[in-house]
Order: structure tokens, then C-alpha cells, then sequence
């Protein structure tokens, strides 16, 4: 070897491999042999991420000998995983060829691992772009009701939550980037969610469970509402929003706008929302209103709005940044008049019913949210990914013009994820996760006491390819506390109705004495839930794949499930948690140990990922164990409301229980959840696609008798038309009859929603503009949401009619 080969060699052993390292050269094509312009590039395992240009060319450098695996994806085509091995310090070269997906397909956000509804091996729903803006609607709920697998509870339209497979409430957990909303939405359906869909960038669904991303309180799924609150990038683009509803006079305004420099990048969002009582076609447990011949849901009406600033320090590794949002959201509460209603007629009820009797809530919350992060070039770590949040929520519940119940909650939080390097083709890491979340309430109805839960939790992700098999792991452990040192239980005087509506006496005194004396107790309940998960996705041929996803997640009981004693309006219940037990009309406190509720979950899918036609199919089992639920006692309680109607109505009947209120009590019990979702999209053309879909869920108790409220068999279709500037949708959705239903429960007619929206794209003075017309319930068709507390009162609006005109720069 001569003098300057030794000094090569030399030279080449001291320098960083970087130095030597060689790239990846590609072009990403079409069927037809066209360049695929904008498609992003992923590098598995590491930040490197890059975009294709006009030519659909890019280019990845810097890298080392060994395998590398890419991941394409592009809007419209199914995504591609191709394995590349470098060796001998050469460039590689290669064509990447992506195929048509008409099932759009889009990565989560909500995992620190890779998911898409083709992909993964639990079944997941994104909803975004054109399809998002189209769907949104003033509750997070009814946004999402036309997804696969996803319901609402509809709750008058002002307070209405997702209810995922059948579950809501404290077993399906909302979060906005990644962390808790931290509201009081999961303790009643008239409390809203504080998170809006106006100004998202898309909105995901988890569905099954989701414990080892978010712990024991996602166990029947999550709901992650992704904003740019936080940019990552400083490029300058935003959008707005106008639009008009005919069925309840609402207006909305709404913007979204990111700019900055080369290190600092800067976020700004804002909405406006002011709606009237809506329209309904029936008359049924409706008032008809006194200037016209349309019927109305009284307090049904809304006035929303909020802003939110945010700024990153963007640098070579990552971001870090900060953001700021104020949440102020008016609401009325339909069918929240404590009996008041039973007392007047027709006409007559509209003038006694003055706006100072209509009960509405209050909510303000101010949001902190620190998100960051750091990607790291070395041989052990990937990425750390930061989220942090502050949360200070507030709602009051307005009676009479005054403030009859306030409930507070402040919650911290941080989720830190940290990811390793590739180790023999694994990718994946750890999570830390810490939450506590203060909840009070004061007022008449705080049938929950204040309490404080906090939760600290270790979770591991790993996810591998052997060969056609893609192999997903995770587990996490969790401590769980409730610490309330003010637990109430007072003597209600609970006492059963007979067939006539008379009370039966239990032997003892129904008196104001007896009802006055409390007991108070000083509770600390700790659990440790641990759950785990494993799936396989097999690409058992080209074009063709089957995912398997087996879970055991545990989930601690509630605040409000273990500790609530009062009357809750909004449910129309006395309730009481699964601390206490009743004896001849008495409760104390009970015997039974409380334990974790658990979920024993299988998934089956099959998909279709890519040609003119796609398809998934879902099926899945879910038997949890320890299930609480609320079991109707057979007794009633006092409400605690007073309600002064005059003497000359004050003793008219000694059998009037129009104050009183049916106690429920929290019970476990064993229960089986099962049911399929189905989704089937056709290219016939560049332009017409058609869309079918149905799911069903079947809630039962395993030893006989059915869940409550839970939603009935449907399904639908949608046509799509859809040119360069015109845009065109016709959606029909079929709920049948729900007949399977618990006690004190009624059965809910079947019926048919046809909505339909058409929207034409120009531009003007530079800026790209879009015009649209929406349309919903054309047939004005009456409609019972049978998973609502409110059915009998406040069926789904009317034919309406929406104008509306958005813009992007």
C-alpha cells in the first residue's frame, strides 16, 4: 500500500461516519407512469423525513451501511413500505410505484408509533381536510357520527360526545394533540366538551382500546383532536370560515393562520359560533312557538367562542413551543326545567316559561400546552417527543338568573416518549405518563364531591416487519389514586312508588329531620391497572392484508362512578356510585371491594388497500369484566329543588313526585360487547366515487339482559362527484329499530337521514376560495337518537340549509 492509500485509510477510519456516508436517490411514479409530486419520503426509525419534487424525485442522505426501511405515502394512493440494504459506501437508486387507494389513508398523530387505518393491527379513523370541514358541526360528537364504529349521544345538539363501539363517557377518552381536554364532559351528557373542530387539522379516532397510548381511561378508545397550535414549520398558510344554518339561525366565523421566520414560527386560531333554539319536524313533547308554525327544542341555543396563540423555536434537531388557548362557550340545557314543564300546557307553559326559569351552562377554560421535539443522531436514541399541559376548566350552571352549580377541574399533565434507535429492524420506545386532574363541584347539584386523581404510568412500544408480517407490542403499568376527603352520605328518605304512583313506607320517618342527617367520610382508593396488547398485520398478497389485535386492559373506576350521592339533572337520576350499597330504602357504605374494571379484547380485519375498489372489514369481541353501570334501585329521592307554583297548587295532590328522581346506583357486573364495522369505496371514474359502509355493536350483560342506550344497526351510502373546481356529496344513512333494550328503557323507530352538500372552488385576487351549500335532513324526516338521555324531548333537527364560503392562502 503506498504513502497516500495509508493516509486514506487513515483519514477515513477518523472521520465521522457521516462524512461517508451514502443516500438514497428515488422517483415515486404512478400507475400510469406519472410523477407523484409532493409524496413524503419517511425514513423508519430516524427524523429523516423529505418531500418529492414536480418530477416526483427526492433524496435521502447522510446514511450508513445496513437495511433501511422507507415508507411513501401520498394523498389518493395506498402507502408503501419498501426495504433498501446499503452496502460497500454505494448510492442506491430506485423507483417507488404507488397504487390507487380510494379509501384515503392517513398516519396518526395520536401514537408514537406508526398507524393508518390500512396499516395497523387496531382498527383506527382519521378525519380531515375537505371531508372534516364538511362533517364539523358544533359538538365533537356529531362531528364524528358518520365514521365507521362512531356514534353520538346527542344531546340536544349542544353537549353531544362520541360513543365509540357501543362505550362514552369515563371508558372513551378526548384529547387535544395528544393530551387530556380535561373538562367534565365524561361525568354527564350535558356537559360539552371544550374542543373545537373548527379550527382542527384533523380529528382521530382509536377505536377498541387505546390504554397503552393514554392509560386506564381510554379503554373503549380515544379521540385526539389534532391542531397546529404549536407549529412545527414557519411557512405561511391558514384558512377561514363563514357559514349560516338555516335550522337554528347559526352563525359561524372561524380562522386558522401559521407564519414565521427561520427560527421562530407563530400560530394564531380563532371561532365564533351564536345559534337559536332549533327546528324540529314533530310536535311531539315539543312546545309549537307562538309567532310561526314550526316547532322548536327550547334551550337548545349556543353562543361559543375562543382564540389561540402559539410560538416554537424551530432548530436543526426539532422544536420546541408554547401555546395558549381561551375556551368561553354559553349553552342551554334542554330538558333541564325540574319538572316545571308538568305543570302548564301549550301556550300557556311559553309565557311562564320566561328566560330566567331556561337553565344554561357557563364554561371558560384557559389551556397551556407545551409540545416539543428533539430528534437525536445517535446509535441508542431516535427521538424524544415532549407534551405538557395546564388546564384550568370551569362550567356553571345558571338557574333562575343565578348560579345553581359550578364544577371546576385543573389538571397537569406531561407525556414524555422516548424512542430508540432501529435495533435489529425494531422500531419503537418508551412513554412516561403523569396526570392529575382536581374536580369539584359546589352547588344543588354536585352529586359528585371534590376529588383529586392522579396517575403514573410506564408504557413500552415496539413494532417490527418479518417479511409480510408487521408485528406490534406494548404494554404499560399504571398507578392510580382518588383521594376525596369529603364524601357525603346523607339519609334521602329513598322510598319505592306503587303501580298508582303512591309511596310505599318503609317503616321509617320520610321527614325533613331525617333528611337532614349527613354522614361524611374521608376516602382513599389506590389501583395499579396494567395492560397489554399485541397485534399482527400479514400482507398475505399484493394489495390484500389481515390484522389481528388481542388486548387485556384494566381501568380504574371513576371519581363519579365510586363517590356521587345527589340528584343529576342532566341524566334526570339520583345518582349514586358503587361505594355505597342499599338496605330497605337505606344506603350505606358497601361491602364489596372495588375493583378494576377489565377488557379482554380481539380485533379481526380484513382489508383492501389499494385499486379502484378498497374495503375494510372489522370484527371484533369485548368481554369486560367488573363493569359499572348504572342499575335502576326501584326508588325515588327528592331532587332538592323547590319549585313555588302557589297556593292554590300547592297541596292540590299529595301523590305528586313531579320533584322526585329515580335513584340509580353503580353496580359491576360481567358484560359482552361485539359487533363489526365494514367500509367499501369504488372509483368508478377519475370523478364519481361511491361509498358504503354499516356497523353494529350488541351490548349485553353476560348473564342476560342488554346495556342501555346503545345505538341500533345502520348503514348508508355516499356519492362523490368531484371535478377540479366542483365538488359534489349525496350521503344516505339507515339507523334500524333498536329493540334491544334495558329496563326503564323504551324502544326507538327506525328512520332515514339524506344529506347532501355541493361546493365550487375559484379564485379571487389571489386568493383560492370555495363556495358551498350543505344540506341536512332534506326529507325533514323525524329522528330519535336512541343512545340520548334526551330522545323523547329533543329529536335531531329538521330539514336545513347551510351558505357558507371559505378561504386558504
Amino acid at each position: 500500500m503506498n504513502n497516500i492509500s495509508k493516509i486514506a485509510v487513515v483519514i477515513a477510519t477518523l472521520l465521522p461516519a457521516s462524512v461517508l456516508a451514502q443516500s438514497i436517490k428515488g422517483v415515486v411514479l404512478n400507475n400510469q407512469g406519472k410523477a407523484v409530486a409532493n409524496a413524503t419520503v419517511d425514513l423508519e426509525g430516524s427524523d429523516q423525513k423529505v418531500t418529492t419534487n414536480d418530477k416526483g424525485e427526492f433524496e435521502i442522505s447522510g446514511l450508513n451501511n445496513g437495511l433501511k426501511e422507507l415508507h411513501i405515502s401520498a394523498p389518493g394512493y395506498a402507502h408503501l413500505h419498501r426495504d433498501i440494504t446499503l452496502a460497500n459506501d454505494q448510492d442506491h437508486s430506485a423507483t417507488f410505484n404507488l397504487k390507487r387507494s380510494p379509501i384515503e389513508v392517513i398516519d396518526v398523530e395520536a401514537t408514537p408509533i406508526h398507524m393508518s387505518a390500512m396499516e395497523s393491527a387496531s382498527p383506527v379513523s382519521v378525519l380531515s381536510g375537505e371531508q372534516l370541514r364538511r362533517q364539523q358541526a358544533s359538538t365533537l360528537g356529531d362531528s364524528l357520527e358518520k365514521l365507521p364504529g362512531v356514534n353520538t349521544n346527542f344531546h340536544a345538539k349542544v353537549a353531544s360526545t362520541p360513543v365509540i363501539r357501543g362505550l362514552s363517557g369515563p371508558r372513551v377518552l378526548i384529547t387535544q394533540n395528544g393530551l387530556d381536554v380535561s373538562d367534565v364532559s365524561r361525568v354527564g351528557p350535558d356537559h360539552s366538551v371544550a374542543s373545537e373542530a373548527s379550527t382542527a387539522q384533523q380529528i382521530e379516532v382509536l377505536r377498541g382500546p387505546a390504554t397503552l397510548f393514554y392509560g386506564s381511561g381510554a379503554i373503549g378508545g380515544v379521540v385526539n383532536v389534532v391542531d397546529s397550535r404549536v407549529p412545527t414549520d414557519s411557512t405561511t398558510r391558514g384558512e377561514w370560515n363563514l357559514e349560516h344554518n338555516s335550522v337554528d339561525e347559526q352563525k359561524v366565523a372561524s380562522f386558522n393562520a401559521t407564519t414565521g421566520t427561520e427560527s421562530f414560527a407563530f400560530y394564531a386560531d380563532a371561532f365564533w359560533r351564536e345559534s337559536d333554539d332549533y327546528e324540529v319536524p314533530v310536535a311531539a313533547d315539543i312546545d309549537e312557538t307562538e309567532h310561526s308554525s314550526k316547532y322548536i327544542v327550547e334551550n337548545s341555543n349556543e353562543d361559543s367562542d375562543g382564540f389561540t396563540v402559539g410560538t416554537s423555536y424551530l432548530f436543526e434537531q426539532g422544536y420546541l413551543g408554547v401555546a395558549v388557548e381561551q375556551f368561553n362557550r354559553q349553552y342551554g340545557i334542554p330538558g333541564h326545567t325540574h319538572g316545571e314543564e308538568e305543570e302548564h300546557e301549550g301556550h300557556d307553559h311559553e309565557e311562564e316559561h320566561s328566560e330566567e326559569e331556561a337553565v344554561f351552562a357557563d364554561l371558560e377554560q384557559t389551556k397551556v400546552q407545551l409540545l416539543g421535539e428533539y430528534n437525536i443522531d445517535s446509535e441508542w436514541l431516535s427521538k424524544i417527543n415532549l407534551r405538557a399541559g395546564h388546564t384550568d376548566y370551569e362550567h356553571a350552571e345558571i338557574e333562575h338568573g343565578a348560579v345553581g352549580t359550578t364544577f371546576k377541574n385543573e389538571t397537569n399533565e406531561l407525556r414524555v416518549d422516548i424512542l430508540h434507535s432501529q435495533f435489529d429492524e425494531w422500531n419503537g420506545g418508551v412513554s412516561f405518563h403523569y396526570k392529575k386532574s382536581d374536580v369539584e363541584a359546589q352547588g344543588s347539584e354536585a352529586f359528585t364531591p371534590p376529588s383529586v386523581t392522579e396517575s403514573i404510568a410506564f408504557a413500552i412500544m415496539e413494532e417490527k416487519h418479518f417479511g409480510d408480517f408487521l408485528v406490534q407490542l406494548g404494554g404499560r403499568v399504571e398507578r392510580v389514586t382518588i383521594d376525596a376527603n369529603n364524601v357525603l352520605l346523607p339519609d334521602i328518605g329513598a322510598h319505592a312508588h306503587d303501580e298508582d304512583g303512591d309511596e310505599h313506607d318503609h317503616g321509617h320517618d320520610h321527614g325533613h329531620e331525617e333528611s337532614n342527617y349527613t354522614r361524611v367520610f374521608d376516602v382513599a382508593q389506590e389501583f395499579t391497572p396494567v395492560s397489554l396488547s399485541t397485534g399482527v398485520v400479514w400482507d398475505f398478497t399484493p394489495g390484500y392484508n389481515l390484522g389481528l389485535s388481542v388486548s387485556r386492559s384494566e381501568r380504574a373506576p371513576s371519581a363519579s362512578e365510586l363517590l356521587s350521592f345527589g340528584p343529576h339533572i342532566g341524566t334526570a337520576t339520583y345518582e349514586v356510585g358503587a361505594l355505597f350499597d342499599t338496605h330497605d330504602g337505606h344506603f350505606e357504605l358497601s361491602e364489596e371491594a372495588i375493583d378494576l374494571e377489565t377488557a379482554n379484547n380481539i380485533d379481526l380485519t380484513f382489508r383492501k388497500t389499494e385499486g379502484d375498489i378498497g374495503f375494510i372489514f372489522n370484527a371484533f369481541y369485548n368481554q369486560v369484566d367488573n363493569y359499572y353501570y348504572q342499575v335502576n334501585t326501584g326508588l325515588y329521592a327528592e331532587s332538592g329543588h323547590d319549585h313555588d307554583h302557589g297556593d292554590e297548587h300547592a297541596h292540590e295532590d299529595e301523590h305528586d313526585h313531579s320533584s322526585e328522581l329515580p335513584v340509580y346506583l353503580f353496580k359491576t357486573d360481567d358484560v359482552v360487547l361485539h359487533g363489526f364495522e365494514a367500509q367499501v369505496a369504488w372509483q368508478l371514474t377519475d370523478e364519481f366515487k361511491v361509498d358504503l359502509f354499516s356497523d353494529y355493536v350488541r351490548a349485553r350483560l353476560k348473564d342476560g339482559g342488554d346495556l342501555p342506550r346503545t345505538p341500533p344497526l345502520r348503514f348508508g351510502t355516499e356519492f362523490s362527484y368531484q371535478t377540479e373546481n366542483l365538488t359534489a356529496n349525496i350521503h344516505v344513512t339507515r339507523y334500524q329499530e333498536q329493540d334491544r333494550i334495558a329496563q326503564q328503557e323504551t324502544t326507538t323507530d327506525g328512520y332515514t337521514l339524506v344529506d347532501a352538500s355541493i361546493s365550487y372552488d375559484l379564485s379571487v385576487l389571489n386568493q383560492d376560495l370555495s363556495l358551498y351549500l350543505k344540506g341536512t335532513n332534506l326529507t325533514d324526516t323525524e329522528a330519535r337518537v336512541h343512545s340520548s338521555f334526551l330522545k323523547d324531548i329533543a329529536p335531531r333537527p329538521g330539514r336545513s340549509f347551510a351558505l357558507g364560503v371559505r378561504g386558504y392562502f
